[in-house]
């Protein structure tokens, strides 16, 4: 099992050796030398307020993504996850593209269908019932495709989005592109999708029990049967939120990781929880790598 690092909030950073900067550059050295193999942010403009205060400092996902890319050498680098309203889909490829681009092959593109209304009309972005987001974010996924394939530049023509041309120079450089991630562990219409169009899958901000999740995972599984797709080339994900790491309990959060490891998982993704994230992966994360790696 992999461990991956997913930095959610930049509270109390900007009093920091260097401020808000200095503090995200010192996530990046610090999880490559523990070894940690991803690490994500939110694609969020203001805080989420079902967790903290709204007002709270919040940065742009894919600005965040550059700046750590240029601090960093090894570890891959993603939104956990995109919200599919914010960008129309042939910028969002160029962008992801770019980040694969500058980081060297280390870009990978998580996308959701989005949820965080407020944001939406506190920023002006629209925010489409649910039934349409799944379908844009389905075209969208579509539209990726199209500007990721080196042989065409055909136009698109969807029902939400239209492309007179799918061009993408310079190509990525991940090979044949930047690794697809779609969130979320709706069992009709996310982890379809998962089947259809992504290399990878990640079961949400609570992932659940290990039967919970063995459940989620079956469901996956019969979607791929569906699909004739391999289940066993999707890259299974999840983001942890129980309290062993959190306590400093590293043998308690072992074991909790090993039951999911068993069903299948095989990236674990852990939030820091303080003002301070550098400083808790270091005395958190790094001890835990190489256990997770003999699960």
């Amino acid at each position: 099992m992999r461990l991956g690092t997913h930095i959610w909030s930049f509270t109390g950073s900007e009093t920091a050796d260097g401020g808000t900067a200095g503090e995200l550059a010192r996530v990046g050295t610090i999880a490559e030398q523990a070894g940690i193999a991803d690490v994500s942010v939110m694609d969020h403009f203001f805080q989420m307020d079902r967790v903290r205060p709204a007002e709270e400092p919040m940065l742009e996902g894919y600005s965040a993504l550059s700046f750590l890319a240029g601090h960093t050498s090894s570890v891959r680098l993603g939104l956990l996850v995109g919200g599919v309203t914010y960008r129309y889909p042939g910028l969002l490829a160029k962008t992801v593209t770019t980040l694969d681009v500058l980081s060297g092959g280390r870009a990978w593109f998580g996308i959701g269908a989005g949820w965080y209304e407020r944001e939406h009309q506190g920023l002006g972005v629209p925010f489409p019932p649910t039934a349409e987001r799944f379908e844009r974010l389905e075209e969208t996924l579509r539209v990726c495709q199209a500007m990721w394939d080196p042989a065409s530049t055909a136009p698109f023509e969807g029902k939400h989005f239209q492309l007179a041309e799918t061009l993408c120079s310079p190509a990525p450089i991940s090979d044949p592109h930047p690794p697809v991630l779609i969130g979320g562990g709706g069992e009709r219409k996310t982890l379809r999708l998962v089947a259809q169009y992504a290399d990878a899958c990640n079961l949400g901000t609570d992932a659940g029990s290990v039967d919970e999740i063995a459940h989620k995972l079956e469901v996956l599984r019969n979607h791929c049967a569906d699909v004739g797709r391999d289940y066993a080339q999707i890259h299974k994900t999840m983001l942890y939120t129980g309290g062993e790491l959190h306590a400093g309990d590293q043998d308690g959060f072992v074991e909790a990781m090993a039951g999911y490891a068993e069903i299948g998982i095989q990236t674990v993704f852990v939030m820091p929880p303080g003002d301070r994230p550098s400083e808790w992966i270091e005395q958190n994360c790094a001890p835990v790598v190489p256990r997770l790696a003999a699960l």
